[in-house]
C-alpha cells in the first residue's frame, strides 16, 4: 500500500511542479526581491540567516500555493487561453483534491517558518495569504486583479519590517506603495499578452482597462516607482551606488517599452520577464549601500 502511495505521487511528481510554477521561478523572483530590500533595509545591513532562510524559502512556498489555488479558479478557463491551454489542471492530467492536498503542504511548511517570527508577523502573513486568495476571482468581477496581485506581492515587506524590527515605520509604506505600482505596471505587460483571449473569455485585466493608453499609463507607472525609490534613497540617506543602480533601472523600463511598442505577445512577455533584473538592480544597490 505505501509503495503504491509513493509510485503514485512519483508520477504525479513532474504534473506539481507545473501546477506549483516551481519550474517556473521567474514568479517567485519578483516576489523575493522588494522582500529581500526591505530585510536589508528594516536590518540596516544583513539580517541575519535565520530571517534570511524564513523569507527566501516562505516566499517560494507561498507563490507555489498562490499558483496553485489561481489554476484551481482558472481551470475552466484555461483551456481557452493559448498560454495557459496546457496546464495540468485545465488539460484533467491533475485532479483538483491532489492539487488541494499538495498546495495545503506548501502552506503548512510556510507556517512552520512564519510562527518562528513573532505575532505581527504572523498577523500580516494571514492577511497576505487573504489577498493572494482573492487574485484569481477578481478578475471575474473587476479590470483591476493587478492591483490585488500588487498589494499581495508587496506584503513580504511589512512582514520583514516586523520580523526585523516589530514595527511598521513610515519607510516600509513608502517602499510597499512604489513596489505596488511596478507590480501593476509589471503585470499589466502580462496581461497584454492575453489580452485578446481575456476579451473573448470576458475577465479583466488592466490590459484591458487602459485599451490604447496601455504602454503610455506602464511608463507612468514605471515613472512613478522611479520617483517613489529616489525618495526612498533621500529618506535614507542613500549614496550614490543605490541612485546608480536607479538610473539602470531607468534604462531597463525605457528597453520594456521598446519592447511593448507593437503590443507582440513574444514581446510583452519577454518584457514582463525583463523585471527580474529590475529587482535584482535595485537590491544590488540597496546590498552596496549596507
Amino acid at each position: 500500500m505505501l509503495q503504491t502511495l509513493i509510485d503514485d505521487w512519483q508520477q504525479k511528481a513532474p504534473l506539481l511542479i507545473q501546477v506549483s510554477r516551481l519550474d517556473r521561478p521567474v514568479g517567485s523572483v519578483l516576489l523575493l526581491w522588494p522582500t529581500l530590500w526591505a530585510l536589508w533595509i528594516a536590518a540596516e545591513g544583513f539580517p541575519g540567516w535565520h530571517l534570511l532562510s524564513v523569507f527566501c524559502l516562505g516566499t517560494l512556498l507561498t507563490r507555489s500555493a498562490g499558483c496553485i489555488i489561481n489554476d484551481i479558479a482558472d481551470r475552466k478557463i484555461d483551456p481557452h487561453v493559448e498560454r495557459t491551454r496546457h496546464r495540468p489542471l485545465a488539460t484533467g492530467q491533475l485532479n483538483v483534491f491532489t492539487a488541494i492536498l499538495f498546495m495545503a503542504f506548501l502552506l503548512f511548511i510556510s507556517l512552520l517558518l512564519v510562527l518562528s517570527t513573532n505575532l505581527h508577523t504572523f498577523l500580516l502573513a494571514i492577511a497576505a495569504a487573504f489577498v493572494a486568495g482573492l487574485y484569481p476571482f477578481v478578475k471575474r468581477i473587476s479590470h483591476l486583479p493587478q492591483i490585488v496581485l500588487g498589494i499581495a506581492f508587496s506584503c513580504g515587506i511589512p512582514m520583514a519590517f516586523t520580523a526585523v524590527t516589530n514595527s511598521l515605520p513610515l519607510i516600509c509604506w513608502l517602499l510597499f506603495l512604489a513596489n505596488l505600482v511596478w507590480v501593476v505596471a509589471y503585470d499589466t505587460e502580462y496581461a497584454m499578452v492575453d489580452r485578446e483571449d481575456d476579451l473573448t473569455i470576458g475577465v479583466g485585466s488592466t490590459a484591458i482597462l487602459f485599451g490604447d493608453l496601455d504602454r503610455l499609463m506602464i511608463a507612468l507607472l514605471q515613472c512613478l516607482f522611479v520617483v517613489m525609490l529616489i525618495q526612498m534613497g533621500n529618506e535614507l540617506a542613500f549614496e550614490t551606488s543605490f541612485y546608480a543602480s536607479t538610473i539602470a533601472v531607468s534604462c531597463l523600463f525605457i528597453y520594456q517599452q521598446f519592447l511593448i511598442r507593437n503590443r507582440q505577445r513574444e514581446k510583452c512577455l519577454t518584457a514582463f520577464l525583463n523585471n527580474q533584473w529590475v529587482g535584482g538592480l535595485i537590491f544590488l544597490g540597496v546590498l552596496v549601500q549596507y
